[in-house]
């Protein structure tokens, strides 16, 4: 059986892009989105992309997603956490307005979250697991400033959590990472930006990344491959 990944918020942009990276490199790709009309229309352009609906948000959509993946395949592979929202630039922390900062939660910690713990036993019935988280720069503590709180707490938040999971579950061989696409002119955040999804990025120059990083169309997919090593930018 062919490696079988799993990516969230896929229907457009950077989970579009991974998706359409790894089915060319083989995998049988689970293209998913909020709307299953979504995931079909985005899955019919890319050969080896098989569409299912999946929320984030909603515990039993969840549910369904790792009962259908359990039952067609036994197994995953790869578990792409990009789903994401509220790229909240009309904030300041001082100022936020909570409801906003716990609804960009649910999303962009606590889904993550819950995905890992659901898909745990059909990752671990895989010979070569992954988990990558799809983080940013703005959640980096080292480079933090003020604005977008809401997007910013809960990518610092995503990587925080990308460490405990590296850590917990390296003794089952199971590497997590996250990565950081960089500014990226898709429909949800700014069409100014200066590279497409399609458009690999610069690496940091570490070397974990020149260790790390494979030659591919989207830096979500650098984590993915069978001997790679948890990059210590973001997971130990």
């Amino acid at each position: 059986m062919s490696t079988v990944s799993l990516v969230t918020g896929a229907n457009r942009g950077i989970g579009r892009e991974v998706c359409s990276s790894l089915a060319a490199r083989g995998h049988t790709v689970l293209l998913t989105a909020r709307d299953a009309s979504a995931a079909q229309a985005a899955a019919s352009d890319i050969p080896g992309a098989v569409p299912l609906r999946l929320d984030v948000t909603d515990p039993e959509s969840i549910a369904a997603a790792v009962r259908e993946v359990a039952h067609r395949f036994g197994k995953l592979d790869v578990l792409v956490n990009n789903a994401a929202i509220s790229y909240d630039t009309w904030q300041r922390a001082i100022s936020a307005d909570l409801g906003v900062v716990r609804e960009a939660a649910e999303t962009n910690l606590y889904g993550p979250w819950l995905l890992v713990e659901e898909f745990l036993p059909l990752l671990r019935a895989s010979e070569h697991p992954r988990i990558v988280n799809v983080s940013s720069e703005a959640g980096s503590l080292a480079s933090m400033g003020g604005g977008t709180p809401a997007y910013a707490v809960t990518k610092a938040a995503l990587n925080a959590l990308t460490r405990m999971l590296a850590a917990e579950l390296r003794g089952e061989r199971i590497l997590v990472n996250a990565v950081c696409p960089g500014w990226v002119a898709t429909d949800w955040a700014a069409r100014a930006a200066a590279r497409s999804p399609r458009e690999r990025p610069a690496w940091c120059g570490r070397p974990c990344c020149q260790t790390t990083a494979r030659p591919a169309a989207s830096s979500a997919t650098a984590a993915l491959f069978p001997g790679s090593q948890s990059c210590p930018c973001t997971a130990h």
